[in-house]
């Protein structure tokens, strides 16, 4: 098995300003003359993960770390509730990704993403195929609406007591509507015990639906620093309750224009926020892309979900040099 990679230091570093008061937080790592390669966190509003420079050769990538709008260390930050989201939405995303490529004077990158990642990596590749080289995900999603139905209410017939925890967090009024709408409008409360008690109560689901990843981290999202977690959970609802600003199949309807981009496709087989039916479908309309089941992991991963990353990664390293 090959080796992970020592995680360096980065040689550059900056906040990007993205329009709508908005400056995101980048920072890049390797080798400047290496392959161009840029990871896109999850969450959404999760915050770049520095750990994922171990994917990377740093003398044959050129590797692109950043943090999405309201999240890390990018400005204004969402755990401020006076930090407005209406312009925080996929498409603003993708506009980012594409000024930030261009800030840093890359032609065409590989990306590497996963959960919500991932759809965000399928809708900037849908819209700017020509400066994709190759796709990496993990986890995969593309956050349609039955993905979401299925992660906030469906997959609470196997979680029935921390599923109606979930529910009876909200006003009575709200538990037989739309949920996360609710939720949306908690987490944006002037008040703060409010706020608080959505965002606590929203982990706490999050954290039960991956409680049996014995493989991966039963804690992933609770363990947030509080920063970090008002944030994460703020700007999650915000996405999820508005569908993601995608319309319905939107991202595997256009996975034509994906065509001629090599993709890798790694999912867990326990995975039960997100189940393999997604990758699955996704595999069979774009024809570049080859699927990989891992049998031992679920949404968070494992080693063996690891190691199919890192050997993704590593066979689409170029030497150093040739990566403009």
């Amino acid at each position: 098995m090959t080796a992970f990679h020592p995680v360096g230091e980065p040689y550059a570093e900056g906040l990007l300003d993205v329009g709508d008061g908005q400056r995101i937080h980048w920072e890049a790592s390797g080798n400047p003359a290496g392959k161009p390669a840029v990871v896109v966190h999850g969450g959404p509003g999760s915050g770049l993960n520095a750990g994922n420079r171990a994917y990377f050769d740093p003398e044959r990538y050129h590797l692109v770390l950043f943090s999405q709008r309201g999240c890390g260390r990018s400005e204004p930050h969402a755990a401020d509730p006076a930090t407005g989201l209406e312009h925080n939405t996929t498409a603003h995303l993708v506009r980012d990704l594409e000024r930030l490529r261009e800030h840093l004077g890359i032609e065409r990158w590989l990306m590497l993403g996963g959960s919500w990642g991932s759809t965000l990596i399928l809708a900037y590749a849908e819209a700017h195929p020509e400066r994709v080289s190759e796709i990496v995900l993990n986890a995969v999603t593309m956050t349609r609406p039955e993905e979401i139905d299925w992660l906030y209410r469906g997959v609470g017939r196997l979680l029935p007591g921390p599923w109606e925890a979930f529910r009876d967090a909200l006003p009575p009024e709200d538990r037989d509507g739309d949920l996360l709408a609710a939720y949306d409008r908690l987490l944006n409360s002037p008040v703060p015990d409010v706020r608080h008690a959505a965002t606590l109560a929203w982990a706490t689901w999050e954290d039960a639906v991956i409680a049996h990843e014995t493989q991966g981290n039963p804690h992933a999202y609770s363990a947030r620093p509080a920063d970090a977690l008002t944030a994460f959970v703020r700007i999650t609802a915000h996405y999820f309750s508005r569908r993601a600003f995608l319309a319905p199949d939107q991202l595997l309807r256009d996975a034509h224009r994906l065509a001629g981009i090599p993709g890798v496709l790694i999912h867990g087989a326990l995975d039960l926020g997100g189940p393999l039916e997604t990758p699955w479908t996704l595999a069979k309309a774009w024809p570049d892309a080859e699927l990989t089941v891992v049998q031992d992991s679920g949404h968070t991963g494992s080693p063996a979900t690891r190691a199919a990353v890192l050997a993704a990664i590593e066979r689409f390293a170029e030497p150093a040099g040739h990566g403009q």
